[in-house]
């Protein structure tokens, strides 16, 4: 028989970025435990509908810990208590019967509350397009093993690479610090051939445009790296240091 649980959520309500927000509080019963989290407020949403309420507001897309977008500050943590999944892959199993459950929007000056629990994430794309990219024409698609990568230095690529740019390491820093998907986004263009062709300008202008938009400092507390659902190391914010200090001394 499939176990339910009744809960108690505290959501975040706020009608624009510019509206004063506060917490609503819902019930909600017979919640089963094998469905995500999404698919409870899914549930709650045509709870609100029967009763000709207003529905609350939520991003997601892809449903497959793929997109990022599916962005909640759940209980205190980005994503929720479960380690290393995204909010769409964090079920219900994770939480007891008569809980409580807190939803926030991520909390960061550089995400603006669009409404409800729905930010714009658009700082992050801005910053991909300050220097994310390999701008050399490569004309067609090369064989895959025309240019060697020792396997090392891919796999640590591909570990940056992993990250899906959802703001769960700004929402987690005590300073809403970007460093860690910047460090990413640099990183895995660094480790490989392709990407020396811009590194003496990249890291300069990722962390200029991050620092533009509104983004604090990072003091090294490794919020970022705990909270990340892909688990994207640290080590890469040692590299993008790396990178910015040598593109500094070339000039």
């Amino acid at each position: 028989m499939e176990k339910s649980i009744n809960i108690k959520i505290k959501v975040w309500r706020q009608a624009g970025p510019k509206a004063k927000g506060g917490f609503e509080t819902c019930e909600l019963n017979n919640v089963s435990i094998d469905s995500s989290f999404l698919e409870m407020l899914d549930v709650l949403n045509e709870k609100r509908i029967n009763e000709r309420k207003e529905t609350i507001t939520f991003d997601h897309d892809c449903r497959e810990g793929i997109c990022g977008m599916c962005s909640l500050y759940i209980n205190g943590h980005p994503h929720g208590p479960d380690q290393e999944v995204t909010t769409c892959q964090l079920h219900m199993r994770k939480f007891h019967d008569g809980e409580t459950i807190v939803i926030e929007p991520w909390r960061s000056r550089a995400f603006p509350v669009i409404k409800d629990l729905m930010v714009d994430r658009q700082a992050y794309d801005k910053i991909m397009q300050a220097g994310g990219y390999v701008s050399v024409n490569t004309g067609g698609v090369p064989d895959a093993n025309t240019i060697p990568i020792p396997k090392q230095v891919a796999d640590e690529a591909m570990d940056a690479a992993s990250c899906i740019g959802c703001g769960a390491c700004a929402a987690a820093c005590k300073n809403g610090s970007a460093m860690l998907f910047v460090a990413a986004k640099v990183s895995q263009l660094a480790l490989l051939p392709q990407g020396k062709i811009d590194a003496a300008t990249r890291a300069k202008a990722m962390v200029a445009k991050m620092d533009e938009l509104g983004f604090g400092n990072c003091t090294n507390t490794g919020a970022c790296a705990a909270e990340c659902p892909k688990s994207v190391s640290l080590t890469h914010i040692a590299r993008l240091n790396r990178e910015y200090l040598c593109a500094k001394f070339k000039d």
